[in-house]
């Protein structure tokens, strides 16, 4: 994606550290080390005027190196519970930038932190485009929508539950758009077969392996099922959408868990954890939220925390190091 959108693209080697002792992690520990060097060189060759970092292991060789250059460096998190990486690197960068204002007071020994929120493409669609798009997927522009997706590689969990819902015809006040990845499309497909549906005849539900113009189908649609990524969560306030979040679990320090809470604890969206997620709970709580006061009211909630202005706010940190 990198190369096709115009930049050049360097690699290195770098690994998560694992608190297990093996000879497998030992080795990726070596070649992370190894990973200083060759960002060492990739920063003498580039003579970059400043170093940005946005979080994960990749920044550890990056950045030391960069530092070491005396290179100025900047760090971005767009998660509300900062990562090791970023933790890590506080003291070897001259700002911090945050996606939520919550990330500020779990980062102790940073020397700035400056709330700027998370880059997404700004999208300003109009009334007659959001028909169009819910007409795209052969929906009806008068029923309210729910579009439902688990990530570009999808969400089985998720999926599972959307066949089971299908299959109860739970659906009856609303219609789905889902978007379940490449890879389960044929799996979702046989689910639904075994239980004698017809995966493009479902009334009221279009499936799709993928969603390209995902921020106009999340413009289109009324409620979202998904999970609580930082840049969903960023695109959600932008646009101002209810959201019902089954945060992925087993990932570091809960931080989509993290995520979620800062719309739910300002009543812009609802939290099912995946384990407890079912065709019945999330049907209910759907129906709950299409209530007109209810749906608008999230709504309002979820843009009350936008920042619509993050690249500048990014931009002006950059000017400023560079003065």
């Amino acid at each position: 994606m990198v190369p096709r959108a115009g930049y050049e693209l360097k690699s290195i080697e770098a690994y998560g550290l694992s608190k297990k002792i093996s000879i497998d992690n030992l080795k990726k520990i070596i070649k992370t080390i190894k990973g200083i060097s060759e960002a060492k060189k990739i920063v003498r060759e580039f003579k970059p005027d400043v170093v940005i970092g946005t979080g994960g292991y990749i920044c550890g060789a990056v950045i030391t190196a960069a530092n070491n250059m005396k290179v100025p460096c900047m760090l971005h998190e767009s998660n509300a519970f900062p990562g090791k990486a970023v933790k890590m690197l506080a003291k070897k960068t001259d700002v911090i930038m945050v996606g939520f204002a919550e990330a500020k007071d779990r980062i102790k020994s940073a020397k700035k932190i400056v709330l700027t929120g998370t880059p997404t493409r700004n999208i300003d669609v109009s009334l007659n485009d959001k028909v169009k798009e819910i007409e795209k997927y052969d929906l009806n522009p008068a029923k309210p929508t729910v579009l439902i997706f688990g990530g570009s590689q999808g969400a089985k969990k998720i999926n599972d539950t959307i066949v089971e819902l299908a299959e109860k015809k739970l659906n009856k006040k609303y219609q789905i758009l889902l978007s379940c990845g490449g890879k389960q499309y044929e799996l979702v497909k046989e689910e639904l077969k075994k239980r004698g549906l017809d995966i493009e005849k479902i009334d009221g539900i279009k499936i799709r392996a993928y969603i390209y113009e995902m921020a106009e189908a999340i413009n289109a649609a009324d409620i979202l099922v998904c999970r609580s990524g930082a840049t969903t969560i960023t695109e959600i306030t932008k646009l101002g959408k209810p959201a019902i979040f089954i945060p992925l679990p087993n990932v570091s320090h809960d931080h989509q868990m993290y995520n979620a809470k800062v719309l739910e604890n300002i009543n812009a969206a609802k939290i099912i954890k995946n384990d407890e997620l079912n065709a019945e709970n999330l049907n209910e709580m759907i129906e709950k939220i299409l209530e007109k006061d209810t749906l608008k009211r999230m709504g309002e909630n979820a843009r009350k925390i936008a920042i619509d202005d993050s690249e500048e706010r990014i931009y002006k940190e950059i000017q400023n190091i560079l003065k």
